[in-house]
């Protein structure tokens, strides 16, 4: 039976004040919810850190990682740096760096083989667009961004990934995809990615718009087992409450 985990994606957001906020206030978590909190890379450590001074159970994650290992380029964090600091997981792909920062399903897929090499989970994301999903070629355009990057990894990949299903159209506009369309596409996901990863053990996570009052019903679907929070994974008791929904 696939775990359910809840991953916070802090963006550009957090201070090591709100890291040891979390660290004790997660301290006494005895759920059946893997958490895992990507603050900025520069508060990683510290993250890491008062977790341990508390003991607390959250794993920590990155939020991108370098498409290299190594070399000349200024201001990128590379998988091995993210393992020395403590991550266990790292997003790629997530949209607002395909579409910000013109990142390509071949790009996201370097960046999740240099993950892997380093021991670090890589939680790949892929979603479309409002015009995509209204022009409907949702499942066509999410089923090509699946095989883009799952095809280029090394088979020992395995479940060694967690996907995560983002629509465009429901990130941080407070909009969320029906109860329908979230099992549709989960289920569409797992089909495409079968050839290539154990797909009936890989998590698949759904993230987009996701609070304390949708998060039971969304989490409760047979295809999803987890979520990626946003704005409601800044504030601790809303986080738990998400994670309280699976």
């Amino acid at each position: 039976m696939r775990k359910q985990i809840v991953v916070g994606n802090w963006k550009l957001n957090g201070t090591k004040v709100l890291c040891h906020q979390f660290a004790s206030g997660l301290a006494g978590y005895i759920g059946s919810v893997e958490l895992v909190i990507c603050p900025p890379a520069t508060h990683i450590d510290c993250l890491v850190s008062a977790a341990s001074a508390h003991s607390s159970t959250v794993s920590v994650g990155g939020q991108n990682v370098a498409a290299q290992s190594g070399g000349a380029y200024t201001g990128e964090v590379s998988a091995g740096m993210l393992r020395e600091l403590g991550a266990c997981y790292a997003i790629v792909g997530h949209s607002e760096r395909r579409a910000l920062f013109g990142e390509t399903s071949e790009i996201v897929a370097q960046k999740a083989s240099h993950l892997l090499e380093a021991g670090i989970t890589p939680i790949i994301c892929v979603g479309e667009s409002s015009l995509v999903r209204e022009g409907g070629e949702h499942a066509k355009f999410v089923g090509r961004q699946i095989t883009e990057v799952l095809s280029r990894l090394a088979p020992s990949a395995e479940s060694a990934v967690i996907l995560a299903y983002e629509p465009i159209w429901a990130v941080g506009t407070g909009n969320t995809a029906s109860s329908e369309q979230v099992q549709s596409m989960h289920a569409h996901i797992r089909s495409v990615a079968a050839p290539f990863i154990n797909s009936v053990a890989t998590r698949v996570l759904y993230g987009g718009s996701v609070t304390p009052d949708n998060a039971a019903n969304l989490l409760a679907l047979p295809d999803v087992d987890g979520a990626l929070v946003g704005g409601a994974s800044l504030e601790l008791d809303k986080f738990l409450a998400v994670a309280g929904g699976c």
